[in-house]
């Protein structure tokens, strides 16, 4: 190893942290539906670490592919560009439809008071929910709940980590593949990670937020703030 690959990790590192800290769709889909959802804590990072995973080893393929048959490193940029915005587009996609269902699912939901009348000529009136707080354990368990993880898997195995195919791969194949997989580990390893912290610290936040007699439209928010993600990747290069 020469000491320009270990200069090259080093700058993997920073890469993959600045990558993954300053794209907003690397973290606040899982932030929002884990909330939305009241995923525990450790099913949150799981789902999270898959997705990273699949996001990093997408481009991780790619690359070595276009380095062993020697495609040039701008039509493999082009290749990732598409990647993007085609991810791009899943997520708003995927957020708008969410944002649909949790507004129906709010709508459907709101609070009503229900009048009973008694042989004895009383009555009175209580609140009434169609779907009551108790019902949520079963409700995760049907329909969009289930397929969530999935969309989102699918989604960041299209999305492309841009910068490491033309910033990391490629210098570091000019050395050796022995360099190639130290800087690509680095990479992959810095985003995961990053990826991790930045979920974790946020879950906890996150917890204490109440929304009170909002709470029923957490689901359209998180769906809305997925989509925001995406246009933000899509319309302003984060």
């Amino acid at each position: 190893m020469t000491n320009e690959i270990f200069i090259l990790a080093g700058t993997a590192l920073a890469i993959g942290f600045g990558h993954t800290v300053l794209g907003p769709d690397h973290y606040l889909p899982f932030i929002v539906i884990s909330r939305a959802r009241k995923w525990s804590f450790l099913k949150t990072l799981f789902i999270s670490f898959l997705c990273g995973l699949g996001h990093v080893l997408s481009s991780v393929v790619l690359g070595f592919i276009g380095i062993a048959v020697g495609i040039a490193v701008f039509r493999l940029e082009g290749i990732e560009s598409f990647r993007g915005s085609l991810a791009a587009w899943l997520l708003i996609g995927f957020g708008f439809a969410y944002f649909i269902w949790g507004l129906h699912k709010a709508i459907k939901n709101k609070p009503h008071k229900h009048l009973h009348f008694h042989l004895n000529g009383q009555k009175h009136e209580h609140m009434h929910t169609h779907e009551p707080t108790h019902s949520h354990i079963h409700e995760q368990e049907k329909g969009i709940t289930n397929l969530t993880p999935w969309i989102l898997f699918t989604i960041f195995v299209f999305g492309p980590c841009e910068p490491l195919i033309p910033l990391v791969m490629y210098p570091a194949s000019k050395s050796n593949i022995g360099g190639v997989i130290l800087v690509t580990s680095a990479f992959a390893f810095t985003t995961i990670l990053t990826m991790l912290a930045i979920i974790s610290v946020s879950y906890w936040g996150v917890s204490f937020i109440r929304f009170g007699r909002l709470e029923r439209y957490v689901h359209a928010l998180a769906g809305a703030m997925i989509a925001i993600s995406g246009i933000c990747v899509q319309f302003l290069g984060l």
